[in-house]
């Protein structure tokens, strides 16, 4: 936990993303979904077994149980009466965004919050146990504020109707989420445009500002590296905005366990410190908690915990920040045009991998369905598991042409602020299906575009992709049974899965 002036930030945060490959520990049937019924339980035991210091509870995109805090405060009250909601540990909403969803979500996620702080006044635990909402594509900083205002003057409105109105509670904190690489080098002039009307309406600035860094639908959108030096650049502008205008400020990463998506397993804690360096908060998704030995888990956790607020954020000069932008337009170009091309083979295998929670259709950047344009494409998780299940990697997908085009200079840089990448790389490229994409190369030009990154990525390197271990053997022959059972138009479903379990996460 960091411990401010102001209140505690928590840096191990639990999510409720479904990325994970075996069942949950804790889970009595052992079949890997998670049902909404289950999700308080998972919730406690985050906290409780885990060490996670804060849980995203989602209300965007899929069914929530609106009673989780007085289920969390009544079924578990020993441990949250030691370790309060809203001050050492906590319970973050994530909330629907209404101008892309419904806003049906968002009016209960408002009366939960407000109905919890009365909850917990009652128990004589801390208030307000919740007091902070994550807004997911949080591209405009009238969103926000537009959110913000809407609780406040709900909250006014309830205390009046209920004729409480001692009670002063009717501000929260907006986390906004900044779902694409081009949102993150702009994200300045957002910061700068909420301070402007938070000051307006609420006559003062914030103290201090959590800022969400998307992970995965960066790489989804826009491919491994982009995604990467989106989220440096971001965090160099939120270092120079923090002391521009004396708001202290947290960024935080949402990683998933694959290099795709971000890399953060709980053994190689160290390797991701060095690559995010400065990041003062981390997701700790599904794969993360259930893919590895428990005991491993709990030690990850407890090194991020400790380790999280010592690294030193790095700060680019302003030729850093226009090479590395350059190279996210070099090596977002081919990655994008490959993606497109293959859309209905990747959909295709995406309809088998098997489902870990309850949803309703979810958005994100690129809309329902990650649509944009024409083409419509899975869920990163889905997706990423559905290349990795035909032994494709999308970390290679458009990285071999892109590092050919850059500069000598533009590489140079990519290659000072991202050190890990050839660890990235390696890591993805021991579950690569040669045999599969050679097949794969004779029906469509994508396929014969991953090809050739993938002579090049082997050049770069300086040695061949493939299996590595007795482990990845295995995982190439289970591609390879996707592969020829796909061919057949016979069920893939279980090679998905199986595969998933040896690379330690579904997607």
């Amino acid at each position: 936990m960091i411990h401010t002036q102001y209140r505690n930030i928590p840096q191990t945060m639990g999510t409720q993303h479904p990325d994970n490959a075996h069942a949950p520990y804790w889970e009595t049937d052992g079949d890997g979904f998670v049902s909404t019924q289950e999700e308080v339980r998972e919730c406690a035991s985050s906290f409780q077994d885990l060490g996670c210091e804060e849980y995203m509870w989602d209300w965007e995109g899929k069914h929530v149980d609106e009673g989780v805090i007085e289920k969390l405060l009544t079924e578990y009250h020993d441990f949250f009466s030691t370790h309060q909601i809203g001050k050492d540990r906590f319970l973050t909403f994530r909330i629907p965004n209404i101008w892309e969803e419904k806003g049906r979500s968002l009016a209960r996620a408002f009366m939960n919050i407000l109905t919890s702080e009365e909850f917990a006044r009652d128990l004589k635990l801390h208030t307000p146990p919740l007091f902070e909402m994550i807004l997911p594509m949080a591209d405009k900083a009238e969103k926000l504020i537009s959110m913000q205002k809407t609780f406040t003057e709900l909250a006014r409105f309830k205390h009046r109707l209920f004729q409480d109105s001692d009670r002063q509670f009717n501000y929260v904190e907006m986390i906004p989420l900044i779902e694409g690489v081009h949102s993150m080098v702009s994200v300045r002039q957002l910061l700068d445009d909420y301070l402007k009307l938070h000051k307006k309406y609420y006559k003062t600035q914030p103290r201090i500002m959590r800022i969400f860094l998307a992970r995965s639908d960066p790489a989804l959108i826009s491919g491994l590296v982009p995604a990467v030096l989106g989220n440096k650049i971001a965090l160099s502008e939120l270092v120079q905005w923090s002391a521009k205008r004396k708001v202290d400020v947290y960024p935080w990463l949402g990683a998933g366990s694959l290099p795709f998506r971000g890399h953060v397993r709980p053994d190689r804690v160290d390797y991701f410190l060095k690559t995010y360096p400065g990041i003062r908060s981390v997701t700790i998704q599904s794969s993360f908690r259930y893919d590895f030995p428990l005991a491993t888990v709990k030690k990850g956790i407890r090194e991020l915990n400790t380790k999280l607020s010592r690294t030193q954020p790095v700060v680019l000069n302003a030729a850093e920040s226009r090479l590395l932008t350059r190279a996210i337009h070099a090596l977002e170009k081919p990655y994008q045009r490959t993606v497109f091309s293959l859309a209905g083979e990747i959909n295709d295998i995406a309809r088998h991998v098997p489902s870990r929670r309850e949803r309703r259709l979810h958005i994100g950047l690129l809309g329902y369905g990650r649509k944009m344009g024409s083409t419509k494409l899975p869920r990163a998780i889905t997706f990423t598991a559905a290349l990795y299940s035909l032994g494709l990697p999308p970390e290679l997908i458009g990285t071999g042409r892109g590092l050919a085009a850059l500069s000598a200079s533009e590489l140079a840089a990519l290659e000072k602020h991202y050190p890990t990448l050839p660890i990235d790389l390696l890591h993805a490229g021991q579950y690569l299906n040669t045999e599969n994409l050679t097949f794969l190369a004779k029906t469509k030009r994508g396929f014969r575009e991953i090809q050739e990154d993938v002579e090049l990525l082997e050049a770069y390197l300086g040695t061949t992709l493939g299996p590595r271990s007795a482990e990845s053997f295995i995982h190439r022959n289970w591609t390879s049974t996707l592969f020829f059972l796909r061919k057949s138009q016979k069920q893939i479903t279980t090679a998905i899965r199986e595969s998933a379990k040896i690379r330690q996460s579904l997607g």
